[in-house]
């Protein structure tokens, strides 16, 4: 109710914004240059909230407007490919801020020597799941290493998965004898009880294999509820895929984290370049795309999968 509100409220003021823009044309004159700014100003503003509606309108899974779980494992690399899986995780960060949405971790593994192994976080805010479904895969870095003494060139790979939090709608039942259930002292910052007791938890899912895991809260309890909660997320997407007969899809299209499977390059050296290699959209600037301005690729995303079901 309260998102159908804000969406009513947002074309009504729109509305608004065509009246006056209508209002302001028949009293602009070119000689009066306060009012020929302000015309503008205004259809600038009324423009951009056109554009978000229109992108918006591509939304077309339930899901969509779902919060995000998104998941990030180093792959071919080492340590270079888990500092590669750190930066990938701070360029969503800052997305995040960017679009006003917010993360929040619930398990972490640190790299041996830098960045990170494996990290799993929510991003919540209005079609987190739209904006993001379409960065699942794998991501590939080519830069001069900064941990290579001898300054080559390296190829790292990290990848992305992405699922629509739908805790509220999932009615599926585990059975206790179909978990195992591991405890373990968090990792990293967190005060001295976090680091001192027993309360990350780790769950396996017998049946299927699946494998979640949670450590941001201090209480074992609230972390055991958050990981039973990622679990369902995960066995309801595998049903759903299962349904559609394209599990095997899923995985054959994210492939191993290495050569060949990539769906994003991002080259810092010799020459900048990030190129997403199913749309083919292209962008030099890579220091505004780590810092989290992807806007331009989610949208041609968009676009491309869009069009490719219409033609279907």
């Amino acid at each position: 109710m309260t998102r159908l509100k804000e969406e009513l409220t947002r074309f009504a003021g729109m509305e608004r914004s065509l009246n006056d823009l209508q209002e302001l044309t028949g009293l602009a004159e070119e000689s009066d240059q306060s009012i020929l700014a302000d015309l503008q100003s205004s259809m600038k503003a009324l423009d951009a909230s056109l554009k978000k509606v229109e992108q918006e309108a591509k939304f077309a899974d339930p899901n969509d407007h779902d919060d995000a779980m998104m998941t990030i494992h180093a792959g071919a690399g080492g340590t270079e490919a888990c500092d590669w899986a750190e930066m990938i995780t701070r360029m969503y960060e800052r997305y995040a801020e960017r679009k006003g949405f917010s993360i929040e971790i619930t398990d972490i593994m640190m790299g041996e020597e830098a960045g990170i192994k494996s990290i799993t976080f929510f991003v919540r805010g209005p079609f987190a799941y739209g904006f993001l479904k379409g960065e699942a895969g794998v991501h590939r870095l080519v830069r001069i290493s900064p941990f290579d003494a001898n300054k080559r060139r390296h190829t790292s790979f990290a990848s992305c998965d992405v699922l629509p939090d739908i805790n509220e709608e999932i009615q599926i039942d585990i059975q206790d004898k179909d978990l195992r259930i591991d405890t373990y002292r968090s990792h990293g910052a967190g005060g001295q009880h976090i680091n001192k007791t027993d309360s990350a938890v780790r769950l396996t899912h017998l049946p299927t294999g699946l494998v979640v895991a949670c450590q941001n809260q201090r209480s074992q309890i609230k972390n055991r509820e958050k990981a039973m909660q990622m679990l369902k997320i995960r066995l309801y997407e595998l049903e759903q895929d299962k349904k559609r007969m394209a599990i095997e899809k899923r995985y054959d299209e994210k492939g191993d984290i290495a050569w060949g499977n990539q769906i994003r390059s991002y080259v810092f050296m010799p020459y900048q370049l990030v190129k997403d290699h199913r749309t083919g959209f292209e962008y030099s600037q890579v220091d505004k795309v780590m810092d989290g301005e992807i806007d331009a690729f989610i949208d041609s995303y968009l676009e491309y999968e869009a069009t490719r079901k219409a033609k279907a």
